[in-house]
């Protein structure tokens, strides 16, 4: 196993971004809800308690042992968590006189000590708490202050123990990265040696011993996921990976038969099913999100099933999950309340009675574009923009016709291929094109029309979790517009989505 930090999750909205910026360091951690700690194995070298969105001093907020943790290994308390040990050990935690949210300076920095090693007087660090530490326990001791917030971060006499009120793995938080490699690589002496290729090998080893001489099949979406997860197996078990590629109807246009020709590239042995009109059926009149999600989701399986049953021996089913998919289908208070359902996330009907190998399920988007890289996948794949599982089915809104489907193929053409010839795409994380509900008068020649609305929408991120939308040029802008009223019969408006995510999901549906 490769040395982890463990980060024990309160529910807050910046947990990931700390996961984030640990691998950033070339160290690998993984994300656990504060009530399910996991066993804490010689490969943990150290625990980072998250902030949440409660308050320690609410009846019922979320709480821990820490006495099973504490002097053990080192632990780096942020905002809620430093609350909570300040609480738990008998200081004082009460609300904030002001609110706390924003930018604030460290007036203070104790530089003796190790989490502050090479940090800077006065470093700008991003506050988001609504109660602060008033009065510390006996043996904490103040080595950070603000002008406001006189315990910025502590530390506990004796251990590696520390609390900070502040969210370092923000990047408002300028030396936030500075402060984190302290912790990680200093204090809990990890050794920065988790990269891609690491991955790679360690990954097909594990493969290789887990499915032995077993037969897989696997799902593909002509996505990144798919195709890196489809790569590892294959290099762990060769020809006993068989992949299925269905064209449920619902993918951009002319993508089955390009997306079947990109994987010959790969050696993959890949089955093509089509299928659209299974999937058309059993979408006719469902217009609730997901409801739809369901019902592609229910026919994929059985498509699926269908295709395994010709395959004599399969024993598992190989899936893309990422981490960002299994962390939003994880709660810290049991089940989540759902966004949408995750189309990789879930149980297997038992009827199919496979195992699931999921071999990029540590992985956030961006470290699995880095590890295709070091597999030398073409990088017409790596680079390929996230794309749903349930397809144009919810990029339309409403019930689903071969009609729509058919526009809104060809206005997402003009689009992705108007960004790959402006040299924008690139530029972009995922974009796409949303057939809307409603109808709107135009003027064409000397004709009254009454036609269909589309949304443009472009976004940039990192890794899906957050998002906002792309400053795309006027005059590009413009240019898509006029080609997608003039070439796209039945389409006589076209709007520009300029929202962020969050509020807004980067979907409509």
């Amino acid at each position: 196993m490769a040395e982890q930090i463990l980060i024990l999750d309160f529910g807050s909205q910046y947990t990931q971004l700390i996961a984030r910026r640990v691998r950033e360091l070339n160290v690998y951690c993984e994300i656990h809800p504060f009530n399910k700690i996991p066993e804490i194995t010689p490969d943990i070298k150290g625990i980072i308690l998250s902030g949440s969105p409660c308050s320690v001093r609410d009846e019922g907020s979320p709480d821990i042992d820490l006495d099973s943790l504490r002097g053990k290994l080192p632990i780096l308390a942020v905002c809620y968590g430093a609350q909570l040990m300040a609480q738990k050990y008998g200081g004082e935690v009460l609300p904030s006189e002001i609110r706390e949210y924003g930018r604030a300076n460290l007036d203070h920095i104790d530089l003796h000590y190790d989490l502050l090693k090479e940090m800077t007087h006065g470093s700008q660090v991003w506050m988001s708490h609504g109660d602060t530490i008033k009065e510390l326990p006996f043996g904490f001791e103040v080595i950070a202050s603000t002008s406001s917030v006189r315990v910025a971060a502590f530390k506990v006499q004796g251990e590696e123990t520390y609390g900070i009120q502040f969210h370092p793995e923000v990047t408002h938080s300028l030396e936030g990265k500075n402060l984190l490699r302290n912790f990680v690589v200093g204090i809990c002496e990890c050794s920065q040696n988790w990269t891609s290729d690491m991955f790679v090998d360690t990954t097909i080893a594990e493969l290789k011993e887990k499915l032995g001489n077993d037969k897989v099949v696997m799902g593909l979406s002509g996505g990144v996921d798919s195709s890196v997860a489809a790569t590892l197996i294959h290099r762990a078990i060769g020809e006993n990976l068989t992949c299925v590629f269905v064209d449920n109807g619902l993918l951009r246009k002319n993508e089955f038969e390009e997306v079947l020709e990109s994987y010959k590239t790969l050696g993959l042995n890949v089955i093509g099913v089509d299928s659209k009109a299974r999937f058309y059926e059993a979408l006719a009149g469902i217009s609730d999100p997901e409801t739809k999600r369901k019902a592609i989701g229910r026919v994929f399986i059985e498509v699926f099933d269908d295709e395994a049953h010709k395959i004599e021996g399969v024993k598992w089913l190989g899936q893309g999950t990422i981490y960002p998919d299994v962390i939003e289908s994880v709660s810290v208070k049991g089940p989540s309340a759902t966004i949408k359902s995750h189309h990789n996330v879930g149980g297997l009907p038992d009827f199919m009675k496979l195992s699931v190998v999921e071999p990029l399920n540590t992985l956030f988007k961006d470290e699995v574009r880095e590890v295709g890289r070091a597999l030398e996948i073409p990088e017409a794949i790596i680079g390929r923009h996230p794309f749903p599982g349930p397809g144009l089915a919810i990029r339309i809104l409403g019930d689903i016709t071969a009609d729509k489907v058919k526009t809104l193929q060809e206005v997402d053409y003009i689009f992705i291929q108007g960004l790959k010839d402006h040299g924008l795409y690139d530029q972009v994380w995922q974009a796409g094109a949303i057939l809307l509900p409603i109808q709107s008068v135009g003027v064409m020649g000397d004709e009254r029309t009454y036609e269909r609305v589309v949304a443009l929408r472009a976004v940039g991120s990192v890794d899906g979790m957050t998002a906002d939308w792309i400053h795309l040029p006027y005059e590009f802008l413009g240019k898509m517009s006029n080609e997608i009223i003039n070439r796209v019969k039945g389409v006589n408006r076209v709007v520009y989505d300029i929202s962020s995510k969050p509020p807004a999901t980067i979907e409509w549906e």
